[in-house]
Protein backbone atom coordinates (compact mmCIF):
# COMPACT_ATOMS: atom_id res chain seq x y z
CA UNK A 1 0.00 0.00 0.00
CA UNK A 2 2.78 1.96 1.04
CA UNK A 3 4.11 1.80 -3.08
CA UNK A 4 0.59 2.94 -4.29
CA UNK A 5 0.82 5.98 -1.98
CA UNK A 6 4.29 7.12 -3.13
CA UNK A 7 3.74 6.30 -6.99
CA UNK A 8 0.36 8.72 -6.42
CA UNK A 9 2.40 11.37 -5.01
CA UNK A 10 5.00 11.24 -7.65
CA UNK A 11 2.61 11.17 -10.08
CA UNK A 12 0.73 14.25 -8.88
CA UNK A 13 3.64 16.33 -8.34
CA UNK A 14 4.84 15.57 -11.37
CA UNK A 15 1.98 16.34 -13.28
CA UNK A 16 1.22 19.40 -11.26
CA UNK A 17 4.55 20.75 -12.76
CA UNK A 18 3.68 19.71 -15.95
CA UNK A 19 0.71 21.99 -15.70
CA UNK A 20 -2.02 19.04 -14.99
CA UNK A 21 -5.08 19.31 -12.75
CA UNK A 22 -6.48 16.90 -11.07
CA UNK A 23 -9.95 16.29 -11.36
CA UNK A 24 -10.90 15.73 -7.87
CA UNK A 25 -10.02 18.26 -4.84
CA UNK A 26 -8.04 17.13 -2.15
CA UNK A 27 -11.33 15.84 0.34
CA UNK A 28 -11.78 12.90 -2.55
CA UNK A 29 -7.97 12.10 -2.73
CA UNK A 30 -7.08 8.23 -3.10
CA UNK A 31 -4.11 6.51 -4.26
CA UNK A 32 -5.53 3.96 -6.64
CA UNK A 33 -6.61 6.05 -9.50
CA UNK A 34 -5.52 9.74 -10.34
CA UNK A 35 -7.61 11.65 -13.07
CA UNK A 36 -6.59 15.17 -14.77
CA UNK A 37 -8.58 17.38 -16.43
CA UNK A 38 -7.98 17.69 -20.51
CA UNK A 39 -5.72 20.53 -20.95
CA UNK A 40 -7.42 23.87 -22.16
CA UNK A 41 -5.08 24.02 -25.41
CA UNK A 42 -6.11 24.00 -28.75
CA UNK A 43 -3.17 21.59 -29.80
CA UNK A 44 -4.10 18.79 -27.33
CA UNK A 45 -6.17 16.11 -28.53
CA UNK A 46 -6.44 13.30 -26.12
CA UNK A 47 -6.69 10.21 -28.72
CA UNK A 48 -3.37 11.37 -30.06
CA UNK A 49 -1.94 12.27 -26.89
CA UNK A 50 -2.99 8.61 -25.34
CA UNK A 51 -1.85 7.21 -29.06
CA UNK A 52 1.52 8.74 -28.52
CA UNK A 53 1.93 7.77 -25.30
CA UNK A 54 0.91 4.10 -26.08
CA UNK A 55 3.62 3.84 -28.36
CA UNK A 56 6.00 4.89 -25.32
CA UNK A 57 4.10 1.51 -24.07
CA UNK A 58 2.41 3.51 -21.88
CA UNK A 59 -1.28 3.32 -20.98
CA UNK A 60 -3.34 6.27 -19.61
CA UNK A 61 -7.23 5.91 -19.52
CA UNK A 62 -10.17 7.57 -20.76
CA UNK A 63 -11.99 9.47 -18.03
CA UNK A 64 -15.53 7.76 -16.78
CA UNK A 65 -16.99 10.77 -15.93
CA UNK A 66 -19.92 12.59 -17.94
CA UNK A 67 -19.80 16.32 -17.42
CA UNK A 68 -16.27 16.61 -17.45
CA UNK A 69 -13.28 15.74 -20.06
CA UNK A 70 -10.84 14.24 -18.41
CA UNK A 71 -8.15 11.23 -18.25
CA UNK A 72 -7.02 8.62 -15.80
CA UNK A 73 -3.88 7.08 -14.80
CA UNK A 74 -3.69 3.99 -12.34
CA UNK A 75 -1.10 4.42 -9.34
CA UNK A 76 -1.49 0.30 -8.50
CA UNK A 77 -0.25 -3.23 -9.99
CA UNK A 78 3.12 -4.10 -10.69
CA UNK A 79 3.94 -0.36 -10.88
CA UNK A 80 6.93 1.56 -8.97
CA UNK A 81 8.07 5.03 -8.02
CA UNK A 82 10.62 4.52 -11.20
CA UNK A 83 7.40 3.32 -13.64
CA UNK A 84 5.88 6.79 -12.38
CA UNK A 85 9.09 9.24 -13.39
CA UNK A 86 9.56 7.42 -16.53
CA UNK A 87 5.91 8.01 -17.31
CA UNK A 88 6.24 11.80 -16.32
CA UNK A 89 8.97 11.73 -18.83
CA UNK A 90 7.42 10.19 -21.66
CA UNK A 91 4.27 12.59 -20.65
CA UNK A 92 7.10 15.61 -21.32
CA UNK A 93 8.19 14.51 -24.48
CA UNK A 94 4.74 13.85 -25.72
CA UNK A 95 3.30 17.33 -25.10
CA UNK A 96 6.50 19.04 -26.75
CA UNK A 97 5.89 17.22 -29.88
CA UNK A 98 2.29 18.14 -29.99
CA UNK A 99 3.42 21.82 -29.17
CA UNK A 100 1.48 21.85 -25.81
CA UNK A 101 3.80 24.59 -23.61
CA UNK A 102 5.82 23.10 -20.66
CA UNK A 103 4.24 23.55 -18.07
CA UNK A 104 0.70 24.39 -19.34
CA UNK A 105 -0.68 27.38 -18.85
Amino acid sequence: MYRYIENRQILRDGMKKLGFHEFLDDTHEGYIITSFHFPDHSNFNFNEFYNRLNEKNQVIYPGKVTNADCFRIGNIGHLFPRDMEHLLVCIEEVMKDMELPVPLL
